[in-house]
């Protein structure tokens, strides 16, 4: 999953980058709106966490012109304006939540895998086709059928749950980047191919399906009859 971080404190920043990554983000960040826009053009991204108090452009004119553009990439607002009315112009705006700083990275953790679920129609926590159960709380697989379940390292973890999202369809090696690379990481040519290969041999080479000059793809779930 790869988020755009909006803000303008880079302690903060920092602080919040780092924690994300360490579970399994790939994060982005911009200190304004208008780079916050510009990302939103050249990049797709899962979610989006907005500041408000942005230099030169509030945080809510930046959520204004990202829903004017039809762009409906979930929007976690997360700011120091604890006024009803800033929550409300925010909820109102467009944001699919709302948090105010300071906040325990806990509490952020969960309301990210809140929105996340929401937008991706998603009744419950875990992610899973009916082989594959993929635990976004413990970062641990289970496999119909095996006993044990399977530790994965952060960057299979996060292929996993990107092929996964997608059930049923195929995501190419590009794809798979921009879900778990951030900027400024160094992509070997076949970090890819490394990646699937080791996941492959931790839950089966059945799992991931290889479709040769395309990409990837996990089984859809199959409907029963």
């Amino acid at each position: 999953m790869r988020i755009l971080l909006v803000e303008d404190d880079r302690m903060i920043a920092e602080a919040m980058s780092a924690n994300l990554r360490d579970n399994h983000y790939a994060v982005d960040w911009v200190s304004n709106g208008k780079m916050a826009e510009e990302a939103l053009m050249t990049q797709p991204y899962d979610l989006v966490l907005l500041d408000l108090g942005l230099p030169g452009q509030d945080g809510l004119k930046v959520l204004a012109h990202i829903r004017q553009k039809k762009n409906n990439t979930p929007v976690l607002i997360v700011t120091a304006r604890d006024d009803l009315d800033s929550r409300l112009s925010g909820l109102d705006g467009g944001a699919d939540d709302y948090i105010i700083k300071p906040f325990d990275m806990a509490e952020l953790q969960a309301r990210i895998r809140a929105v996340l679920r929401r937008n991706g129609g998603q009744s419950s926590l875990k992610l899973t086709n009916g082989m594959i159960t993929l635990d976004p709380m413990s970062y641990l697989v289970e496999i119909t059928g095996q006993d044990e379940p399977i530790t994965l390292s952060n960057k299979e973890f996060s292929v996993l749950q990107a092929l996964l999202s997608r059930a049923g369809m195929i995501l190419s090696r590009a794809d798979l980047e921009d879900k778990i690379y951030s900027w400024g990481e160094e992509v070997e040519s076949n970090a890819i191919d490394f990646l699937i290969h080791g996941l492959r041999k931790k839950i089966g080479k059945e799992q991931i399906k290889n479709v040769r000059g395309v990409g990837w793809m996990i089984p859809k779930e199959r409907a029963n009859v």
